[in-house]
């Protein structure tokens, strides 16, 4: 077992599970003689969540309480949880009781043995409509073809990470759907799965709808953007540039040297100005200057503000 395991749990109204769940996950940390602590953030309740999370660390000294002024968003629980663990493994798990925390054990057993830097759950039997699961499987199956990361179920709470793994990244919006791609492309590619079980809702209902569907495919071409060309946007914008600018000026000495061919073999011909593939080289000419130089002032800013902590060291040996 590791030397210390934090447990994070964003928590959005969820008064009533909460002291089932972690009298169950105390339980299991005692029997399995677990260093551990929990934390619990309260992402802007507006029942008496808080006030129950307050009770539990007056009992526990283990259980540690955040409480956000408002509601921020999962993301922003999932950060602040990680900004604050201590642990060397950390499992984020959900405060609604879906989640089952016997597979503590297993999970650290998984990430120890087979040296992964993160273990994600899958929640093959699940307890939810078909209006749910169907999208879910689609967009498992996108996240999947984009990332190259073969998992089944990039959104289950479930999950446990080596320290350095979220130690290194940051998570915001609503972008912990995509912990695993956003941990891969920082470099912490050992990522494997583990079915686990869903439980059905005992309390309360779910705060998730159909509009999670859309931002999240919105917020995956975001964060494949940004993961891929943050570190050199010329790549992308310069690629586009060039060839938009390169498909206006082919188009555009088309056009003049058919304009010529006719003139000098007196031919009927139209004025430049008449043809609308005229216009058409002149818009993919000047999106093209446009793409390129915000590829170009956009290398400009990222040297300015590129820093030495933009870079992970996972080795360092002395060869002197």
């Amino acid at each position: 077992m590791p030397q210390g395991l934090s447990i994070v749990i964003p928590v959005y109204n969820e008064e009533e599970s909460i002291p089932e769940l972690l009298e169950w996950t105390l339980r299991i940390i005692d029997s399995e003689k677990i260093n551990a602590e929990i934390l619990l953030i309260d992402d802007g309740s507006t029942d008496e969540s808080w006030q129950v999370i307050l009770n539990a660390t007056k009992k526990d000294l283990r259980v540690i309480g955040l409480r956000f002024n408002r509601n921020y968003g999962k993301s922003a629980a999932l950060q602040t949880g990680f900004d604050h663990a201590k642990g060397e493994i950390v499992i984020t798990m959900d405060a609604d009781l879906q989640d089952n925390p016997n597979e503590i054990p297993e999970l650290i057993k998984i990430i120890e043995t087979q040296n992964l830097h993160i273990v994600s759950g899958w929640k093959r039997k699940r307890h939810d409509p078909l209006s749910k699961t169907i999208p879910s499987k689609f967009f498992n199956w996108v996240t999947g073809m984009i990332s190259g990361i073969t998992l089944h179920d990039f959104n289950c709470g479930l999950k446990a990470y080596r320290s350095e793994v979220i130690k290194n990244i940051h998570v915001y919006g609503e972008m912990h759907r995509y912990i695993p791609v956003i941990a891969k492309w920082n470099g912490f590619k050992e990522i494997g799965e583990k079915v686990v079980e869903h439980r059905a809702r005992k309390y309360g209902k779910t705060k998730y709808g159909m509009k999670r569907f859309v931002t999240g495919f919105l917020d995956l071409l975001s964060v494949t953007f940004v993961l891929r060309f943050k570190k050199n946007p010329m790549h992308f914008f310069g690629a586009l540039g060039t060839l938009s600018f390169l498909s206006g000026f082919l188009i555009t000495f088309w056009i003049i040297v058919e304009k010529l061919y006719r003139q000098f073999n007196y031919l009927p011909r139209r004025d430049v100005v008449d043809q609308p593939l005229f216009f058409l080289a002149l818009v993919a000419l000047i999106v093209g200057t446009q793409l390129f130089l915000t590829g170009f002032l956009a290398e400009l800013l990222i040297q300015g503000t590129q820093r030495k902590g933009d870079y992970l060291i996972s080795e360092k040996v002395n060869v002197s």
